[in-house]
């Protein structure tokens, strides 16, 4: 199993790209140690990092969605639960400003 290693800028074993995102997912999920992500996905934006990290644990699944802005980093939380609702705002959100 390639390393999930979201912490540098470089291209990784795994890592796939496209234009604007590397992800990685992860081939077998019952194989991963327990901090190890089941699915990645970083984002570049100007100078900020996005990592998007699909994780697990004995409460169950979550997103952690980390920025990262010149080494300082910010992350958040999203239980699977809320997932719909937070992509359905997101998407609300995204029709709003195309229309400014």
């Amino acid at each position: 199993m390639p390393t999930l290693s979201p912490l540098t800028d470089s291209p990784l074993p795994g890592w796939a790209e496209t234009k604007t995102a590397k992800y990685m997912m992860n081939d077998n999920p019952g194989e991963r140690m327990g901090s190890d992500p089941i699915a990645s996905e970083k984002v570049a934006n100007d100078r900020k990092i996005f990592f998007l990290d699909l994780k697990e644990n004995q409460r169950g699944r979550f997103l952690k969605i980390t920025e990262d802005v010149g080494g300082r980093r910010d992350t958040i939380m999203l239980p699977a639960a809320a997932f719909k609702d937070f992509l359905e705002a997101l998407q609300r959100l995204v029709e709003f400003e195309a229309k400014l």
